[in-house]
């Protein structure tokens, strides 16, 4: 027999949205008014990681930053579905091994791609 869920049901969660968007709304209206308003030509200046801004702000610099960020998140994001199957070893048994090894073979693929491109190298 399958459970059946009604309105009421989903009222905590309704609750706990609005209490937590109450909180950001209050939150912000009061750092607004409450805080402090001086605006001085240091805080209106440009500031970059404590380097003074020199040139255009407009000026093309190299992709590879990005790629190795994205190429970061990919592979940590990999990692992150390897820990519901470490959870679940014992009871996936043989065919959870053998998927997993199907997975960690079309990383590894992946991997060895981004080493041939030469994506990593920096000079």
């Amino acid at each position: 027999m399958q459970a059946q869920s009604s309105a009421i049901d989903f009222l905590p969660i309704i609750f706990q949205v609005i209490v937590a968007l109450g909180f950001v709304v209050t939150t912000l209206v009061a750092t607004h008014f409450l805080g402090p308003k001086r605006k001085t030509s240091d805080k209106l200046e440009t500031f970059e990681a404590g380097v003074k801004s020199i040139g255009n702000a407009r000026q093309p610099f190299s992709i590879k930053y990005f790629v190795v960020a994205i190429l970061f998140v990919l592979f940590d994001v990999e990692v992150i579905f390897m820990y519901p199957w470490a959870v679940n070893f014992r009871a996936l048994k043989m065919d959870g091994m053998i998927e997993m090894f199907i997975f960690m073979g079309t990383l590894l693929l992946g991997f060895i791609y981004v080493i041939k491109k030469k994506v990593l190298d920096w000079n």
